[in-house]
């Protein structure tokens, strides 16, 4: 599917997309398909291609934003900066997660290894990262989660989620339960950005709200 089928907003400024699950937003070393490969199909009548603001991990769907010029990417650069970009994310965990709401501090360092490559752990010499995370629902020995992030680390929820919370994402393949492809839909990491808001310079703010994927069909009713 074309990416300017997966566009949820676009102005003159700015462009949320609800990026696929699979898809990676740079182009990996060994090649294969990206959105920065593909960025053209977002141009929508522009000649500059617009620039992605953020990153998703490549199994992670949901809101993805882009500037659209340069005086926006330069304001949207001090938004994230400044921590004005509110993001929420929905994840199913591997256990039953104790408590309703927490904050989870947990400074964050990139380990890496020959044999296993590179992941990021708890470390309290790493860098600051805190999230927010509300239980909305435990079924079948998993927990629906709500995640809110106030910084912006690589993995972050991934890793909070597994040594924050003590039971990390279904279908994370490093950090949480990975499970065998069946083709039906319902695969992937169970990890989706869910809403994104962030300032604009006059006016109302931007939410940008990504559609719920299949695989959270028998989690929808508990997603308000």
């Amino acid at each position: 599917m074309p990416l300017n089928d997966h566009i949820i907003f676009i102005d003159g400024d700015m462009i949320i997309i609800d990026k696929p699950a699979g898809l990676p937003v740079d182009t990996p070393r060994r090649g294969g398909d990206s959105i920065e490969g593909r960025i053209r199909e977002l141009c929508q009548g522009f000649k500059q291609s617009p620039t992605p603001m953020h990153r998703l991990d490549q199994d992670t769907s949901g809101c993805l934003l882009f500037a659209r010029h340069q005086p926006a990417r330069r304001w949207l650069q001090q938004v994230f900066e400044n921590h004005q970009a509110e993001k929420t994310y929905i994840a199913v965990v591997g256990g039953e997660v104790e408590g309703e709401k927490g904050t989870i501090e947990l400074p964050l360092a990139k380990v890496s290894s020959e044999d296993a490559g590179w992941k990021m752990v708890g470390d309290a010499e790493g860098k600051p990262a805190l999230t927010r995370w509300e239980r909305l629902a435990v079924r079948d020995g998993k927990s629906l989660i709500q995640f809110m992030p106030l910084t912006g680390r690589t993995h972050q929820i991934r890793v909070h989620a597994r040594e924050g919370l003590g039971h990390g994402i279904v279908g994370d393949r490093v950090y949480g339960y990975p499970r065998p492809s069946t083709g039906s839909g319902q695969d992937g990491m169970m990890l989706h950005a869910w809403k994104l808001s962030v300032p604009r310079k006059k006016g109302k703010k931007l939410d940008g709200v990504a559609p719920l994927p299949t695989r959270f069909a028998d989690w929808k009713d508990d997603i308000a």
